[in-house]
């Protein structure tokens, strides 16, 4: 999974509805849901919301976030093939409710609660017992009263958490040849669906992705010229980057989707709570620049390079330097995530390092369209860090800027002989 170019994605989700309801009943759409310990026996479809649900062994969640206190009351837009049993819970409340059999959804009331707090709630939704094939489809879930006013939720099918970034300052006039950067992921943060991004830059970016249980990548990729969003077929020659190398068990080619351009990965198995480097190169040539990456593998104690690729329409040095952690899978988008990013450096064709211990906080048309309120980012332990999802509060806000203490020691960076 590549990263998700966010102009691209500030079109798609701009036209949606707001987030903000103001007025009661107010409706939780099924297709926000997440299904816990695993979206497995039960499916949440971006159309018909909590469908085909099978398994007790898994609970639905609800999430949303109340700026007032109240009371509130909940309710179910629910069907079943068959008569079924659910147990409802919320804010310490619970209340088992019976799902009629029929084609139509029927409005089922639930529970009544207080709110004494403000902050993000969960509703958690139990299959108990079933005469038929599902315990219910859920289309919604309605709540009414007080604590509705100024109440947050996410209004999309998009269920994806805030992708969160780091805007590195670097000294004006200077020219950047090399950037260098360190990624730690705590233990237990290295979630599936996951890319912790070390080295971007205007043209592209460079990191590590967890893609399922088994299976986890270093990417390095880099942007066609213009502007086509979704087939490579349609970009011209003259504006495709080229593979010009790639390291050995590399896998490279090109993509489209979500923009187009060249993508490289190799897939290694890189663990949470290990400190990993990531190093850039920008060789510009006429209105071309080559960009290669290289990886430090620790078991070798060597940089191993992953690609270099030629592109188009460029010439020049790497700028708008930044890091992101990016939450690609919809899935697991209520799960907490956080990556610490510390150690970048700069160096200029001049032979200059130059340590970058400041950082502007930006995030995505998610969280700039307050569909999700969870996200954040700072400094401490000597390193920026950032982190998406959870439902608890943001701790950032679009602007913000981080600073962390400099370490003062260049990094020693021997490149192998090609």
């Amino acid at each position: 999974m590549k990263m998700i170019r966010y102009s691209f994605l500030c079109c798609t989700l701009a036209a949606a509805a707001p987030s903000f309801a103001q007025n009661t009943p107010v409706v939780l759409p099924g297709f926000t849901a997440y299904a816990d310990p695993a979206e497995t026996g039960v499916d949440i479809s971006g159309r018909n919301g909590v469908v085909r649900w099978t398994d007790s062994s898994n609970a639905v969640h609800f999430y949303f976030h109340a700026a007032n206190t109240g009371a509130l009351k909940l309710g179910l837009q629910a069907k079943a093939d068959a008569p079924a049993t659910l147990r409802v819970s919320v804010n310490g409340a619970e209340k088992t409710v019976n799902v009629p059999a029929g084609s139509d959804f029927a409005e089922i009331p639930v529970l009544s609660t207080k709110l004494k707090k403000t902050g993000f709630y969960d509703i958690a939704v139990k299959g108990i017992s079933k005469q038929g094939n599902v315990y219910a489809d859920i289309k919604g879930v309605t709540l009414e009263g007080p604590a509705t006013k100024g109440i947050q939720f996410n209004p999309k099918s998009w269920r994806r958490s805030a992708s969160v970034h780091l805007n590195y300052t670097a000294p004006e006039g200077k020219s950047v040849e090399w950037f260098y950067g360190e990624i730690t992921v705590p233990e237990g943060q290295d979630k599936i669906g996951t890319y912790f991004m070390s080295c971007g830059w205007h043209r592209g970016y460079f990191g590590m992705q967890v893609n399922g249980p088994s299976e986890r990548r270093i990417i390095f990729s880099v942007w066609d010229s213009g502007k086509e969003p979704d087939d490579r077929a349609k970009v011209r020659y003259e504006d495709q980057v080229t593979l010009l190398a790639k390291g050995d068990s590399v896998v490279a080619h090109g993509f489209g989707g979500e923009g187009t351009g060249g993508h490289s990965h190799w897939v290694y198995d890189w663990k949470a709570g290990q400190t990993y480097r990531f190093l850039m190169h920008a060789v510009p040539k006429g209105t071309t620049t080559q960009y290669s990456a290289y990886f430090f593998v620790p078991e070798h104690n060597e940089w191993k390079l992953i690609a270099s690729f030629r592109a188009p329409k460029d010439g020049k040095y790497m700028g708008h330097l930044y890091s992101f952690l990016e939450n690609f899978s919809f899935e697991n988008g209520h799960m907490y995530r956080k990556g610490y990013f510390g150690n970048h450096w700069i160096k200029t064709p001049e032979g200059e390092w130059i340590e970058l211990t400041k950082a502007k906080f930006t995030n995505d048309a998610t969280a700039r369209a307050k569909d999700r309120l969870d996200f954040g980012g700072g400094s401490e332990k000597g390193l920026f860090y950032l982190w998406t999802a959870g439902f608890i509060p943001a701790n950032a806000k679009l602007g913000d800027i981080f600073e962390r203490p400099a370490i003062g020691k260049a990094p020693m960076i021997e490149l192998p002989n090609f």
